[in-house]
């Protein structure tokens, strides 16, 4: 199970949202971070958010034990199964 936890805050809520609409992906709220889980990858177009690059660059609060980010650049954010 892949997990990437992004802080709740306005700004983030387009990650969440875009990553929500991924098949297989669940967003859930854990205290105040969303949970974006896959079984597989978790894969989020940085166009599709409409961030700004410092918001995109920031967004990330964390990953699971077992999975790891594999691209964060300006087209997007992938975290794999490590």
């Amino acid at each position: 199970m892949t997990v990437l936890y992004v802080l709740d805050v306005p700004e983030n809520t387009a990650v969440a949202t875009v990553a929500a609409g991924a098949p297989e992906t669940v967003v859930d709220r854990i205290g105040p971070y969303f949970a974006i889980r896959s079984a597989d990858e978790v894969v989020i177009d940085r166009r599709a958010t409409g961030c700004r690059h410092a918001v995109w660059y920031s967004c990330v609060a964390g990953v699971s034990p077992g999975s790891r980010i594999v691209q964060h650049d300006k087209d997007a954010l992938r975290v794999a199964p490590d």
